[in-house]
């Protein structure tokens, strides 16, 4: 395929500019796309799909819509790096595309009617499925004419159930990673884009903030009890002095909130489109707490919902889905301390996309005894070339989230993780114990592989624990097994979001991660 990034660099000066140089696209990348609003010398949306290793671009003046009755226009571009995906700054005046850019909209996509999406791009056509926190269906581009020196093509949205008529790009200006809008970004670039990071090391320094203290305070009175306005919906807050988690000082219900619509844009792409069992601790953590999973009837409409079509008599029939920020809030503010979504989506609740390992310390189990075991499911999955991030959960043990593609069964995940794990048991059996009852493990540490099934769940990413203190479960880096100051709850509500300013999301290198399982032997 020869540079498809020799336009791209041929226009850019890398002395002057923080943009990526773009490190050597691999032909095994995912399928994730990103649309940036770009204040250059206009305002347009910069729309690109990953396709071969690179970010096959249009130019959108008008932006995309959801709006099937709407047609754009959308002038094909240079391709870009793959670091595109996280790019939220300012590119120096008198560069090329000089200005303040955001990360509008940014998820996974799937090509329909081919299997070879950059002959499709060739050929004129390219259908796409979207699965993006605002873009969602079918997306068409038809290559229409020129453009000047440009392909001029046609970006519509298909008449499908995810089609809002009247839908304006314009009246969501804020990004999807750090809840910013351009305004913000320019007012302080160099917080997006560090240009002294390796372009290798860029998906790593460049992942997403959660929504600043700032553009909390203005969205919401945070001192105040009644309705906060987040996110563009309304909320009815009540009890904000209620103490929710014991410590020096107590954490109120104030704090969980405002801690919740900071994060909640972080927390988003892990709980979109998943059935998510709350956890509720409606008196705080030193009252009683109880699953829910009934979506309540006084809801508001715009929670999502999903209707369970295999319930049976007396099961849950309707769940929350969380499939924007607010939603996050509204559950902490009914009282959900924890955030548990399934590992499979609504539209395919039998296929996972995720398969799981539970590090369970028993009664006897150590924290150097958790994290030999953790280290060692590392170097497992390294070996078998898996893309996987651990998690602290906030309480004892270690989590291992594995992102699959579409097509496998609990059955599989949940086999394939038990060899993962009865591998890794074996080279310390002392500190593994495969009984069920937790009485009979003699309390030694249970690798559960038995969490890969529908309707188990493990806790979200930044969710809150009930304990006191209020300790947060925090992906973090594999390097990170090696601190010896880490522990299961070294991160609070209180100092999580200096971390995530600081080290930004290592869970965000999941998303559009999705890979085959390899054998095990």
């Amino acid at each position: 395929m020869g540079d498809l990034l020799a336009t791209y660099r041929r226009k850019r000066d890398f002395t002057r500019t923080s943009e990526p140089a773009g490190a050597p696209p691999s032909p095994d990348g995912g399928a994730r796309f990103v649309v940036q609003r770009h204040r250059a010398s206009r305002l347009h949306y910069d729309l690109r799909f990953e396709i071969d290793g690179v970010l096959v671009s249009w130019a959108v003046p008008k932006g995309p819509t959801l709006d099937p009755g709407i047609r754009r226009l959308a002038v094909h571009v240079e391709d870009h790096p793959i670091e595109y995906l996280h790019f939220e700054g300012v590119i120096p005046s008198g560069e090329y595309g000089g200005g303040d850019v955001i990360v509008w909209d940014t998820g996974t996509w799937e090509p329909v009617r081919t299997d070879d999406p950059r002959a499709a791009v060739r050929d004129g056509e390219l259908h796409a499925e979207m699965h993006g926190h605002k873009l969602r269906g079918r997306l068409v581009l038809v290559r229409t004419g020129a453009e000047g020196n440009r392909e001029a093509w046609m970006l519509l949205h298909k008449r499908d159930d995810r089609a809002v008529e009247g839908w304006d790009p314009e009246d969501h200006p804020r990004s999807v990673l750090s809840g910013r809008t351009n305004a913000d970004v320019a007012a302080d670039p160099d917080r997006r884009w560090r240009s002294d990071a390796p372009a290798a090391d860029a998906a790593e320094t460049l992942l997403p903030e959660p929504l600043p203290d700032a553009a909390v305070d203005e969205l919401a009175s945070l001192g105040k009890q009644g309705t906060w306005e987040l996110f563009g919906r309304r909320l009815k807050v009540t009890n904000l002095d209620k103490v929710l988690f014991p410590g020096d000082p107590p954490v109120t219900k104030r704090e969980l909130l405002a801690y919740t619509a900071r994060i909640a844009p972080v927390v988003t792409p892990y709980v979109r489109d998943r059935a998510l069992n709350l956890h509720r601790y409606p008196d705080g953590v030193g009252g009683q707490g109880f699953w829910h999973k009934q979506r309540p009837e006084h809801a508001p409409e715009w929670l999502g919902a999903w209707d369970n079509p295999d319930a049976d008599p007396g099961e849950t029939t309707t769940y929350v889905v969380a499939d924007e920020p607010a939603a996050l809030v509204w559950a902490a503010n009914f009282g959900a301390l924890e955030w548990h979504p399934w590992t499979s989506r609504v539209q395919d609740p039998y296929e996972p996309t995720y398969a799981l390992v539970d590090i369970d310390p028993g009664e006897r189990t150590t924290w150097a005894e958790v994290l030999a075991l953790a280290r060692l499911h590392r170097t497992a999955l390294d070996h078998l070339g898996v893309t996987a991030r651990a998690k602290v959960t906030g309480r004892r043990g270690i989590q291992i989230w594995v992102p699959v593609v579409a097509g496998y069964t609990f059955e599989d995940t949940r086999g394939w993780v038990e060899r993962l794990s009865r591998t890794v048991g074996k080279v310390l059996p002392d500190l593994v114990s495969w009984k069920w009852e937790v009485k009979a493990r003699g309390g030694r540490a249970r690798l559960d592989y038995t969490q890969n099934a529908i309707n188990k769940t493990l806790v979200a990413p930044y969710s809150p624990r009930p304990a006191a203190g209020a300790p947060v479960s925090v992906p973090i880096g594999w390097g990170e097994l090696d601190d010896p100051d880490l522990r299961p709850d070294r991160w609070t509500i209180r100092t999580v979001l200096d971390r995530l300013a600081e080290r930004g999301d290592p869970f965000q290198a999941l998303i559009g991660a999705a890979q085959e399982l390899p054998e095990i032997s």
